[in-house]
């Protein structure tokens, strides 16, 4: 089994990943910030996948745009043991925010992705998975939308995706021995099934399944619903929802992947999407069965930058790594709201 370097492992997708990684017998150094995460989550990680063995989940406290931290990460592998191959989540993610923090989504996303590469390069690691977005094609031409679709980011956070994207494809081309995955994912929702791990933003939610399930447990007055004259059936937009522990088995058989073409230069682009859209009411519905009481929501004006539709084309994915998606908008809202019934505050509880 590989020894494995997460960067932003203790995040929302990043601490799933994790859960999925050990229980595949894999070996973690997960090197975190905390600035927008938790510590508690990798802790409950540790007890999900039950280690029994404190190097297979070995934790180092620092900032990808820090050579000196990365290069603590990649000498944390237990003795005799080099990193063979990262996955890359660390980042600021807020569409919103970086319309107001440009300089702060470039620093962190490109020059952060930028003194990780060197610093692979440096310790001769050359295979990694990128945490990239479908926030890459604004908007659609066409839906369901493919991976040869136009890359035309409308904000900032976009912007970086997309420029990291090309780096890692520069950085192919000028040095062919690197294995690259770009996995450009929808929206990612629900929790760990037993409830302990699940999304803990902080502050003001950014997206639709945190907000609800914010309100539905009381923490938030209402949900604010933007725009109800979409060209849909229903009037509200339609996205495509992946359940968190999908795609973290997308990451692993991603990264599982390069690891087997070891001896051949790979660059995979691949959407990790289920290739179904809900709308923001039958999500609303599908979490009140679940929570089993009305959720208080408005219809407001609709929101710069939004598409009425986004839904993924995943067959590239399927034919590649053998990964479809297997849980349902069910699954997500069952998983979700265990996980927001057992830690009202997040972490904090």
């Amino acid at each position: 089994m590989a020894q494995l370097l997460i960067t932003g492992g203790a995040g929302f997708i990043g601490s799933h990943t994790c859960v999925v990684l050990l229980e595949a017998g894999h070996n973690l150094v997960v090197l975190d910030n905390f600035s927008n995460s938790s510590a508690e989550a990798l802790r409950r990680v540790d007890v999900l996948a039950q280690c029994g063995d404190p190097e297979r989940l070995i934790v180092v406290e620092g900032d990808i745009r820090r050579a000196p931290d990365l290069n603590r990460a990649f000498a944390a592998a237990p003795r005799g043991r080099s990193i063979d191959a990262v996955i890359h989540f660390a980042g600021l993610k807020a569409v919103g925010e970086s319309v107001e923090r440009p300089l702060a989504y470039w620093d962190v996303n490109v020059a952060g992705s930028r003194e990780l590469l060197a610093a692979m390069a440096a310790h001769g690691c050359r295979t990694i998975a990128f945490s990239s977005s479908a926030t890459l094609y604004g908007y659609p031409e066409q839906v369901p939308i493919p991976e040869g679709a136009a890359i035309h980011p409308i904000n900032p956070y976009g912007h970086t995706k997309a420029a990291v994207e090309q780096l890692l494809a520069d950085i192919t081309l000028s040095e062919p021995d690197w294995r690259v995955a770009r996995l450009r994912y929808f929206n990612p929702v629900g929790a760990h099934p037993s409830g302990q791990i699940g999304e803990d933003p902080r502050g003001k939610p950014n997206n639709l399944f945190p907000f609800i399930s914010q309100v539905a447990i009381g923490r938030r007055s209402e949900l604010l619903i933007f725009g109800g004259d979409w060209p849909t059936p229903d009037g509200t937009g339609i996205r495509d929802y992946i359940h968190v522990m999908d795609l973290a088995e997308g990451h692993q058989a991603a990264i599982e992947h390069l690891l087997d073409s070891a001896t051949e230069p790979t660059l995979l682009t691949l959407n990790l999407g289920s290739g179904r859209g809900y709308s923001v009411l039958e999500v609303l519905a599908a979490f009140e069965h679940h929570c089993g009481h009305p959720i208080r929501h408005r219809i407001v004006e609709r929101r710069a930058g939004d598409a009425a539709i986004t839904v993924a084309d995943p067959q590239a994915a399927l034919e590649r790594l053998g990964w479809q998606t297997r849980r349902d908008l069910n699954q997500m809202c069952q998983d979700g709201w265990a996980w927001q019934q057992g830690n009202p505050q997040g972490y904090a509880s």
